[in-house]
């Protein structure tokens, strides 16, 4: 090929990807601000959610607590339920099961298609033979998420009163009880969570912390999404052979490689068009599968209440993070707004205030 016309095939090229970028960074943006309007169900298309012009477009609107006026719409709930069930099975694709793969068996990772990994020994073992959570259903569920806005809430005793309590992150919970509740019965844990709060386990004092986190959840689900992008085997095989070495009752789940973009198809054909679902927003839509009403804690994406008092990122540790960064894989404050729709709707109940203790007598 003459140099002029690879000169010109490399500058056709540099614009189609500068393009696509513009484009995809411009989705983000505008999808931030698309979903600041009310949502909702459009009768002729199931579950659709569709804008409310009559409603406010302020994201200071949204940034409300918890009144407590809250009614739960069952109809919607179980339109939900069934439109959800289109795209996923939530009690199959929560985890691979041990009888679908074998030890050695190559996988490819589901942000990274061109990388792959193996099907571990140790990860075989610890594969449930059958979904973890199937034939259950709880009348009421907690989704508990680690924003600092549970800092003072006293809501533990209200979400340990739940049926069924699901966690993200291995999040701590014995010396914040009283605001988060003790009991677990599900937890997701992304293999960075070994390095970011377990010391990658390197020392017997981490290995220590990590056995002691583990135990307190007795035979719940801790659920690790292993092959979701590279760079994580490793810790995720640390901690499987924790687990093993120490005989731990907890059963380990890790999710359908077809979840993730099962989970944000779903989405997308309600308008919302996130990049990548938060853990908050996969535990949500699996959720709706074995649980009637769903009450989430801890969700909000917002440096400050809405007195103006700074709020942590995660109520346990200092971490900061910015929530509209388009370098950021999630859309939390997009999010959020949906979840807060969805509330005003009664599909589920957002708590983002303190919690009552029920009156004694």
């Amino acid at each position: 090929m003459p140099p002029g016309s690879r000169a010109l095939l490399f500058a056709l090229v540099t614009l189609l990807v500068v393009l696509l970028i513009v484009d995809d960074l411009t989705q983000v943006e505008n999808a931030q601000t698309a979903v600041h309007t009310e949502l909702t169900p459009d009768p002729s298309s199931g579950t659709r959610l569709t804008p409310d012009p009559s409603s406010g477009t302020h994201l200071n609107s949204h940034q409300s607590r918890d009144t407590g006026n809250w009614t739960f719409n069952h109809t919607l709930a179980n339109l939900i339920r069934k439109d959800i069930l289109r795209f996923l099975d939530p009690v199959r694709d929560l985890s691979i099961l041990r009888g679908a793969v074998s030890p050695g068996d190559t996988v490819h990772y589901v942000l990274d298609r061109h990388s792959s990994t193996h099907i571990s020994d140790t990860l075989y073992r610890l594969l449930p033979s059958a979904p973890p959570l199937r034939r259950l259903h709880h009348h009421s569920c907690a989704i508990v998420g680690n924003s600092g806005i549970l800092l003072d809430s006293r809501c533990g005793p209200e979400i340990d009163r739940h049926d069924f309590v699901i966690r993200c992150n291995l999040a701590p919970v014995e010396e914040f009880s009283a605001d988060v509740g003790s009991r677990t019965d599900l937890v997701t844990m992304n293999p960075s969570v070994v390095q970011r709060a377990f010391g990658d386990l390197q020392t017997e004092e981490w290995r220590r912390r990590f056995t002691h986190r583990l135990k307190a959840l007795g035979d719940g689900v801790l659920w690790v999404p292993a092959f979701m992008a590279k760079g994580g085997e490793e810790r995720v095989e640390w901690a499987l052979q924790l687990i093993q070495e120490q005989g731990l009752e907890v059963r380990t789940a890790v999710p359908s490689l077809r979840l993730l973009h099962a989970v944000r198809g779903y989405w997308l054909t309600k308008h919302v068009p996130i990049k990548r679902p938060s853990t908050g927003l996969f535990m949500y839509t699996l959720a709706t599968r074995f649980c009637s009403q769903l009450h989430l804690y801890g969700f909000w994406p917002f440096p400050r209440d809405p007195r103006g008092a700074p709020v942590k990122y995660h109520y346990y540790d200092r971490l900061t993070y910015q929530y509209t960064s388009s370098s950021s894989p999630h859309t939390m404050p997009l999010e959020y707004r949906t979840l807060r729709t969805l509330h005003g709707q009664g599909a589920l109940r957002l708590h983002t205030g303190p919690c009552e203790e029920p009156p004694t007598h």
